[in-house]
């Protein structure tokens, strides 16, 4: 049986693996990889600033929630007493009170809370709550 070439013989010098285009394409790798790098940093960061900014939206908003059924409590004893209340509820939390505003039996309260972080440049977080009468015993 003899044997069957099919194409030229190569000789060792041949058969090494080819080497690369020297054409300016080396390194390419390394810079698409710190590209990447980068922008999943920079996605991370957006959204921890977007997760900072709505707790303190949240902080705000369970502040007023609470100081607005603290002075709709003690709102038929008068504006000042569902104010006062609204705010020493207000100052038991991390929340700024802004003001209160009394209309018939529903007290409104605006309550504001600093962001920590890159939010902390946009503002406060603002929030409003209202409510009436609340029956105590």
């Amino acid at each position: 049986m003899s044997r069957v070439r099919i194409g030229p013989r190569l000789s060792a010098r041949d058969r090494r693996r080819p080497e690369p285009p020297r054409d300016g394409e080396r390194g390419s790798a390394t810079v698409l990889a710190a590209g990447v790098a980068a922008a999943l940093v920079a996605t991370a960061v957006a959204f921890t600033a977007i997760g900072q900014a709505g707790a303190a939206r949240h902080r705000a908003q369970g502040a007023a929630d609470a100081a607005a059924l603290a002075g709709a409590a003690r709102v038929l004893f008068g504006e000042n007493e569902a104010c006062g209340a609204a705010e020493a509820m207000v100052d038991r939390t991390s929340a700024e009170f802004v003001r209160c505003e009394v209309s018939g039996l529903e007290v409104t309260v605006y309550v504001t809370a600093t962001p920590t972080g890159i939010p902390q440049a946009l503002g406060p977080a603002r929030a409003v709550s209202r409510a009436g009468p609340v029956l105590t015993e």
